[in-house]
């Protein structure tokens, strides 16, 4: 090789060496060699300048303020596995996710290693604010999920029935709800509503549906008008158009012995259960959304007698799926409690629990009410 060419490549050499180091000083992250006995062999400006010193010919730990060796040295690591090692220290109050490579010789042999220092204070100071930020959130779900079991009507006596029930939210909040309560000496309602969706906003509306129950109740005997009212009621809060729910209100008349329903959009049919069997009440009708300005309900009224019951609940029972992708569905519903004896309840738990294999993934509820 000439002595022309020789310089052409020594000059290349000079750029590229210049090249790599211009590289490595231009970084944000610190950078440093390492060698087998652990002393530093080079380290970047960035590094140079934020410790304050230059640390070339010192060990490892002294560059990083530490008396002695780290208990966890990702660098002897490196040098004994020829793996990338890493691991997180804090240096200076500050926190650096710290990564070391072996370097290699053209025969294979490792020489050094190669650490790379990155600042993730502020990432990890804004995990421990998110995890502070979830502490108290579950704290408040939980505090919630409470209040919402509270508002269920306690199992038991309601002078002319009495109830029981299956209550499971799919999440910490459920959007099903159902009560029941006395109007007067005469009439008892009984409602039943899935909010679409789960968790803490179907959960809101959930009170948003009680509390407005409450307060029309008394107004009328009349589910149809009931339901009309609520419909109102709803258009009021100018929520987006996903928001809606569905509803089976009725009104037991416990002088005639009647119970008239009407049926806001709600699939899941109630069941007379007595000893014909089980009947389905058929009804149909809108559900309590933004799509219509005015909605009526249909009545519909049928006859009860002592020892009567009516199950009310919602789609989650209905879809939930055994390990085969098919749904409990409504026959299997009405079979495990057909020409049963005992508690209804129970009977209908024991088939979920056989029929499925995971957790619901939507919210179940179920009310059952006995004639006395």
């Amino acid at each position: 090789m000439s002595n022309s060419a020789e310089m052409v490549l020594n000059k290349e050499e000079q750029i590229h060496d210049k090249l790599s180091h211009d590289i490595l000083d231009g970084m944000a992250d610190w950078v440093r060699v390492i060698d087998k006995n652990g002393i530093v062999i080079y380290e970047n400006e960035t590094m140079r300048k934020e410790i304050g010193f230059n640390s070339l010919g010192k060990s490892c730990h002294f560059s990083l303020g530490k008396s002695c060796p780290c208990k966890k040295c990702i660098t002897e690591t490196a040098f004994a596995t020829g793996a990338i090692s890493e691991k997180e220290q804090v240096i200076r109050d500050r926190v650096f996710s710290i990564k070391s490579s072996p370097v290699k010789d053209s025969n294979g042999e490792i020489y050094a290693v190669v650490e790379v220092f990155r600042d993730v204070t502020r990432e990890k100071n804004l995990e421990k604010e998110v995890l502070k930020r979830n502490k108290k959130m579950n704290k408040d779900l939980k505090y919630s999920r409470a209040i919402q079991k509270k508002m269920l009507p306690a199992k038991g006596n309601y002078g002319s029935v009495s109830i029981d029930y299956i209550y499971k939210p799919s999440e910490v909040l459920s959007g099903d709800m159902f009560d029941i309560f006395n109007i007067d000496n005469r009439y008892t309602g009984i409602y039943i509503s899935d909010v679409v969706g789960h968790g803490v906003s179907a959960s809101i509306l959930t009170m948003f549906v009680r509390q407005t129950m409450k307060a029309i109740m008394d107004t009328t005997t009349k589910p149809s008008k009931v339901l009309s009212e609520l419909h109102q009621s709803f258009l009021d809060l100018n929520f987006d158009d996903d928001k809606y729910f569905t509803m089976i209100y009725g009104v037991l008349d416990n002088k005639y012995k009647t119970f008239t329903y009407a049926n806001a959009g709600h699939n899941s049919l109630p069941l007379l259960i007595n000893k014909k069997g089980v009947q389905i009440l058929e009804n149909s009708g809108y559900p309590i959304c933004y799509l219509f300005d005015n909605i009526e309900y249909e009545e519909k009224t049928i006859e009860v007698k002592k020892n009567d019951k009516l199950l009310f609940y919602t789609d989650g029972i209905i879809e939930l799926r055994n390990r085969f992708g098919e749904e409990f569905g409504i026959d299997r519903l009405k079979n495990s409690i057909e020409d049963k004896k005992g508690n209804l309840i129970d009977h209908i738990q024991d088939a979920m629990d056989e029929f499925h294999y995971d957790a619901p993934q939507d919210d179940i509820a179920l009310l059952n009410v006995k004639i006395n």
